[in-house]
């Protein structure tokens, strides 16, 4: 039997390795000066992962509406003067002029980061307004994720293994009374995902495929990723379809503290010798008509897209029985989270002198 091509199998894009890069590093497309997208179809390809359809009336009146406040916010605080070709610029063109040169692609790029943070907030809006319970938004990313990756086997993919779930209450509580700093709006991982690849050299493709079909890779949250598992520039140069590449990637004046961040575990309780390449994503998630009519006409204006953040880990088979092992495994790093939690709950903030216990004189 011959089995067709794997979607993980395409050739990369520069855009792809940006945006692989960023993931991994834990950066912010607001620091990027550029786009690199080569064609159109590939710039469209970006908006379909944004969840938005150019053939709907109603989601291009949307992405007007969002440009042209982008546009008066830049004006109207910065006197940035932004020309008329890029100001009534369509969202294709718009990419395809932020990944050119020159004063319209300064001005593209920058029209495309308030458009991000003004859609993104608006999102986020909608989701406040919607009667809908976490339950049923959990649900639609799941099915989401599920329709990718099990497509994505159907097509032959080396993934292994792949496991989604959500962080049940007693590990939120955990987790919560584990962190000083922690919120329950700052615990990303309520929703988590996992995927096992045959080998590292197939992790690559399993994050452009993400990127491509579950979230854009401008909505990695910044400073969530944690990658000890796959220095960038190092596989690259190793791969001879990945090595020529690189040297047309723009380059950032702190991309080596950046880089950095590869070294370092995820949090206080992971072993140091745990590999894993993980990080957040807020993924955008398209309504229905249904449920778009049941939130308040004053959400109506806001779009049907949503966000909803989740937590992604990817790692290759060896890799991950080397994690099972010692102080690297999952049961090891629950032993030490809740040592932690009860110490804290127990005697307070690590640190601080514990009062001996009072005598009363006889």
């Amino acid at each position: 039997m011959v089995t067709s091509p794997s979607s993980l199998d395409h050739a990369f894009t520069v855009a792809d390795l940006e945006g692989i890069r960023n993931l991994l590093a834990g950066g912010s497309v607001i620091d990027w000066r550029k786009l690199m997208f080569e064609s159109e179809s590939e710039a469209a390809a970006f908006v379909a992962a944004q969840e938005l359809d150019l053939s709907d009336p109603a989601d291009v009146t949307r992405i007007d509406t969002v440009r042209n406040s982008a546009v008066k916010y830049l004006r109207r605080h910065f006197d940035f003067p932004v020309p008329s070709p890029v100001a009534n610029a369509d969202l294709v063109t718009l990419l395809m002029m932020a990944s050119g040169k020159g004063h319209r692609q300064l001005c593209a790029c920058t029209v495309l980061k308030v458009m991000h943070t003004i859609h993104h907030l608006e999102a986020r809006e909608l989701l406040f307004q919607l009667p809908v319970s976490n339950e049923e938004v959990f649900h639609l990313v799941e099915q989401k994720v599920y329709r990718v990756i099990g497509r994505a086997l159907a097509e032959g993919a080396p993934i292994v293994e792949f496991i989604g779930g959500r962080k049940n209450k007693d590990s939120l509580y955990t987790k919560l009374l584990s962190k000083s700093e922690a919120t329950a709006a700052q615990i990303y991982d309520k929703l988590r995902f996992r995927v096992v690849t045959r080998s590292p050299d197939e992790i690559f493709s399993v994050l452009r495929l993400l990127q491509r079909e579950v979230f854009p890779f401008n909505y990695v949250i910044p400073e969530q990723s944690t990658n000890t598992l796959l220095p960038f520039e190092h596989h690259c140069a190793s791969r001879p379809d990945l090595a020529p590449m690189v040297a047309r990637m723009q380059s950032f004046e702190e991309e080596p503290a950046a880089m950095e961040r590869e070294s370092l575990v995820d949090n206080e309780f992971t072993a140091s010798s745990y590999r894993v390449v993980h990080f957040v994503a807020d993924m955008p998630i398209r309504l229905s008509d249904a449920r778009l009519a049941a939130a308040p006409p004053a959400a109506w204006t806001l779009g049907r897209i949503i966000f909803v953040m989740a937590e992604f880990q990817v790692l290759d088979t060896e890799t991950d029985a080397r994690n099972e092992v010692g102080d690297a495994s999952h049961s090891a790093y629950k032993v030490r989270q809740r040592t932690a939690v009860m110490r804290r709950l127990k005697l307070g903030k690590p640190g601080v002198a514990v009062p001996s216990e009072r005598k009363d004189d006889d």
